[in-house]
């Protein structure tokens, strides 16, 4: 059985260490990062998700750090990025390697190709990805951000290797649902949708006012899902108040309904505690019907 089946939700640290996007170091320190690693482990969230890109390694080298600190030793996904002059699946070990010492393990859980971006084809990388699984070094190796083709393209390549492709990491809430259709025979092949961005970064949380945008990428990425937040967000709201939880919880739980692992950020531990509310909560099929027409 595919281990991530038995996690109904994550942690996403893309802003642990990130100061070009999330500002890390303003709004929120190291100290912060530590009680929201505390946290999740008490709330029974024991998947952290990272990668070499996050804070370019600081993401890492801090989830290492309370796991040294704490004792704790919760499911780790991360993932190589495949830039530009990274031209051989050599590369793709060395990097590895390299998030191994910052999170100060043998081997990961996961690892996964972060983009299957150009120059190097892709079933150059999944065949070093079924190289870092045979030589120990991940203990189980996915895919992100891949469409249908290409997650098809390397699961033939791992399955020549007996390899088992455990998962494919995509952006997918209430607003962008273009895998929902796919998700039963994802699940039937033992693939796992990992889901980033659950929370539409921060705007089915209801603190963002679709008729006021924010400037900045997150107002840009979703203008063109403004006026369905203006039907989304009310019936969020309404479902979170005779639940007496939050609309991102509501907004969490659906994604769970629907088979898929959430890894929502978290930069704080009031922000872990709302996350986990969703792990509480149930959603009828009345429920799952009203969000699915209103998004």
């Amino acid at each position: 059985m595919n281990p991530l089946f038995t996690h109904p939700m994550g942690v996403g640290t893309w802003a642990w260490g990130d100061r070009l996007f999330w500002g890390y170091g303003r709004g929120y320190r190291e100290e912060d990062l530590k009680q929201a690693f505390r946290e999740s482990l008490e709330a029974g969230v024991s998947l952290f998700d990272t990668a070499e890109f996050y804070g370019f390694g600081l993401s890492e080298t801090l989830l290492g750090r309370f796991m040294a600190q704490s004792g704790a030793r919760p499911y780790l996904v991360t993932k190589f990025f495949p830039y530009p002059w990274r031209l051989s699946r050599k590369s793709l070990l060395q990097a590895l390697r390299g998030s191994l010492r910052r999170l100060g393990v043998e081997a990961v859980d996961l690892y996964l190709l972060h983009w299957p971006w150009p120059p190097v084809p892709l079933r150059v990388w999944a065949e070093a990805l079924a190289e870092a699984y045979e030589r120990g070094l991940a203990r189980g190796v996915g895919v992100s951000n891949c469409s249908l083709a290409q997650l098809a393209e390397a699961k033939a390549v791992l399955d020549r290797h007996g390899v088992p492709l455990l998962a494919n990491q995509v952006e997918y809430s209430l607003l962008v649902r273009d895998w929902e259709a796919h998700l039963p025979t994802l699940r039937r092949e033992g693939i796992a949708l990992m889901a980033y961005s659950p929370l539409a970064m921060g705007w089915l949380t209801g603190k963002l006012d679709p008729r006021n945008p924010p400037k900045g990428y997150r107002g840009s990425k979703y203008r063109p899902h403004l006026g369905r937040l203006e039907r989304l967000l009310p019936l969020l709201e309404e479902l979170a108040r005779a639940k007496g939880t939050s609309p991102g919880a509501i907004a969490l739980r659906y994604l769970m309904e629907k088979g898929t692992l959430p890894i929502p950020g978290a930069k704080n531990p009031a922000q872990v505690r709302g996350n986990a509310e969703a792990l509480r909560l149930s959603l009828g099929p009345e429920e799952m019907a009203l969000l699915e027409g209103a998004s």
